[in-house]
Parts: C-alpha cells; structure tokens; sequence
C-alpha cells in the first residue's frame, strides 16, 4: 500500500501531515509511532484492530510502533460519560491482560525488535513505594559469602516492595520518573479553560454532571507519556487512535511542545459500530468480534450486521475495495457480499484454509436441506459430572451472558440438546453418562464433558 493511501484510507483527520509525510519520505526507518491502550480487558476485537491494522502498514513503511501500556492510566479510566471511574487493577490482573493483549496484537503487528517495542507508563509514574508485594514473601540475600532467608515479609516492606518492582519492570535502563512536582510543571502551562473544552466535559457541564479533578487529569498524562516516549526513543513522531482519542492525542502535542520537541503527528481513525449496528463495538455491549474468536465464530458474527455497515466495515477491517463493495450494495444481494467479507475477515486472523472452510460450513449449516445442520467440529467443556438443570448447565458452561439470558432463549425456542428442541426451563441432564451437544441458536454448538 502506498503512503497516499495509507494517510487517507479510513482516515477521519491528520494533524501535522506536512512534517510526517517529510520524514516518511526521507526515512521511514527513524519515524517513531506512539499507540496506548489501557489493558483493562484482555481482548482485541475488531474494533481494536482497526488501528492496530493501521499500526501494521507504517510498520510496512519501516516504522517502528512503540505499544505503550498504561498500567498506570487504566487505574484513573478516560471518562467516556457511559461507564463507572474503573476499580483499580492488580498487579496479577495487569499482567495477564497484558500477556493476552500482546499476543493478539501479534496477530496484526510485526513484533520484530526493528519494528516494535512496549513499554508501560507505570515506569515513570510509579515508583517502589507505590508497589505492595504479596504479603509473606521470603527473600534470599546473599553477605559476605552466606545467603540468609529472610522470615514470611508484609507486602509493604521495603525489601519486598524493592523485589516485586524489579521483578515487573520491563523497561531497561534510566527513565526520568514524574514524580508530583514534574506534573505540576506542566500543569503550570496549562489552563482549566482548555481542559474543559474536551466534548465529553462539554456535555456533563450542559447535563449538571460532576467533572472528577482526577478525569481532568487523564489527558496531561497521556500527554506526558508522549513526551517520556520521545525521550526513551529519540522521537515521538506520530500518534494513532480512534476520534474518542483526538483531545488526549492534541495534549501530547502541547506536552511535547512545552518540553521544546517536535510534537507529534495525530491520526485519527473512525470508532467501528458494532454487530447491533447502533452502538460502538464493545465487549460489555456483547456487540463485538473477537479477534481470536474462532473461524466459525467470526464468520457467523459477520453474517448478522446490518447490510449498511457493510462498505464501512470493508473499508476499516480488511483491504478490499470498499468502493466497489459501496456500488455493488446497490445491486447485488447484500448477503453474498456479507459472506465475501465474513471469508476475508477469517483468512486475515485464521489463514486461507480456515476461510474456505468456514464457507463451506455456512453453506452446510443454513442450506434448505440441512438436517441437524452439525458442524464438523465442535468445542469440548468440562463440566462436573451430575445431574445439571439446563439454565445452571448453559451459564456454567458460559454459553451465556446470565441464567435470566438463558431462560429466555428457552422459553424462545432457541436451545437444543443432542437436536432436540429443550422445551421446559426446569429440564435436567446428566453430565458423564452419555453425549451431550448443545446448541444455542443456528451457531453456537458445544459438547459437554464430564471434568473437575
């Protein structure tokens, strides 16, 4: 793909494109590329990986993108006016969502060192007496030639606190720690009118909404982030995210600025709709597809949005031609284009031989003469051996959101056990004695094993 196209397709704005496109030109090896996420949740979606894919052709380029980690944002949450201040993760919970978050993103980016680095904000937001160790930690401390173990510590002692910030430190080498009186350096510059203006606080304004100092404050530090990034790395020359992003990704610039560097390039890309074609997509919204989800899954999602999200879809999640997807709306059946794209989507994330296949069962699964319509494989849960009512069996095997949501598809007739159709919320089973397959619906199936 070309630079033209790689600046325009999919592109809502891009501030600073004179400056970037001179040093794409010139050497696309030396343009540093910032993109954050909050590792909340461990998922990508096909939301997220619209700027990951992005992300991916500067990669092309030559560039190097820097995944920064906000270990330390993610406990303050960017107010989006929908959801709760977010609780305050754990360390545990930060690294395993970090673990999941990397590897999906392996599935887009290039994760070779020329063209890829993570790092987390906790490295100079966070210092060893903001950590606290698992309570009753040993150490082993070697002097003058003897190793002495030292008795169970309490997590915030400065030994074991000294050990668990080294032990989940990532970042090598000197980084200039923010500590209170930095961030009021640049708070001095400034002004409460220019916080404010962000929309989301427009809005609260207008509706009587309380606006927390600590919100006001998300956009400084991703900011600051910016700053700290070109820093580590010689440059932060460009920044990525959706338009929820644009106000966070203009205070980068200003914190850059302050510091007297070149501020970063903004590139903002569409916020993708989700499968209910209302709403952005969203995984508590249950609106979403997953990027490892698996190809049956995937290509099934993708069948049931709206025939309008079609031409946009094309144009944020696959290379296709969205034009030509755009104009054959027009005349063509807009379920053959849904499963051109649905086919594409699974080859991108499952490779080609998944993506005919995942056809082939479509075609298998909805044709008029289909019988049980079972496919070829289906996903194995272990559930305790016992007798198991089917509203307890469908919510412990997370073949649903909730057992209110499972009583539902009941009573609508949408549950079947071994092809028959579960008429009766109070029905039993039993686990261990025979097979079971259920199926949720036309697509969800799942073969329940007795386990521990």
């Amino acid at each position: 793909m070309n630079l033209k196209k790689i600046l325009a397709r999919g592109v809502v704005e891009l501030i600073g494109e004179s400056d970037l496109q001179k040093k794409l030109t010139a050497d696309p090896t030396k343009v540093v590329i910032k993109y954050g996420v909050d590792p909340t949740r461990p998922d990508i979606h096909l939301g997220h990986a619209v700027c990951l894919r992005k992300l991916r052709e500067f990669q092309d380029l030559g560039c190097r993108v820097v995944f920064l980690i906000g270990d330390f944002t993610a406990r303050i949450g960017d107010p989006t006016g929908k959801s709760k201040i977010r609780p305050e993760l754990d360390q545990a919970e930060v690294e395993a969502n970090v673990k999941t978050y990397l590897e999906q993103a392996g599935k887009i980016l290039k994760t070779t060192p020329e063209n890829f680095s993570w790092i987390r904000n906790s490295d100079w937001f966070v210092s060893m007496h903001d950590v606290r160790a698992p309570d009753g930690m040993k150490l082993t401390i070697e002097a003058e030639g003897q190793k002495i173990q030292t008795p169970p510590l309490p997590g915030n002692h400065f030994l074991a606190r000294a050990n668990a910030w080294v032990a989940s430190r990532m970042q090598k080498g000197s980084i200039r720690h923010y500590s209170f009186i930095n961030v009021l350096a640049v708070l001095r510059k400034i002004t409460h009118a220019r916080l404010i203006e962000r929309d989301m606080f427009q809005d609260r304004i207008k509706k009587g909404e309380p606006i927390f100092m600590h919100e006001m404050l998300y956009p400084v530090i991703q900011g600051i982030d910016s700053n700290v990034i070109a820093d580590i790395f010689g440059s932060c020359d460009l920044e990525v995210g959706g338009t929820d992003q644009h106000f966070n990704m203009l205070m980068g610039r200003e914190v850059m600025e302050m510091n007297s560097k070149k501020p970063q390039a903004v590139l903002t890309l569409p916020i993708l709709v989700g499968t209910d074609g209302k709403e952005k997509m969203s995984k508590s919204l249950d609106n979403f597809i997953g990027i490892a989800e698996s190809p049956t899954d995937i290509f099934g999602k993708t069948m049931r949005i709206a025939d309008e999200l079609i031409p946009r879809w094309v144009e944020l999640c696959t290379d296709l031609d969205e034009k030509d997807f755009a104009q054959r709306l027009k005349k063509e059946n807009p379920r053959d284009l849904k499963i051109e794209l649905a086919q594409e989507l699974v080859k991108i994330y499952h490779g080609e031989a998944a993506a005919t296949k995942a056809v082939e069962e479509f075609a298998r699964l909805f044709s008029a003469d289909s019988k049980s319509g079972r496919p070829d494989e289906i996903p194995e849960i272990a559930i305790e051996e016992g007798s198991w009512g089917i509203v307890e069996l469908l919510n412990s095997a997370k073949l649903v959101a909730s057992k209110s949501e499972a009583r539902r598809l009941i009573e609508a007739g949408g549950v079947r056990m071994n092809d028959q159709k579960v008429e009766k919320i109070d029905a039993t089973f039993e686990v261990g004695k025979s097979e079971l397959i259920l199926q949720i619906g036309k697509r969800r199936w799942a073969k329940i094993v007795s386990g521990s």
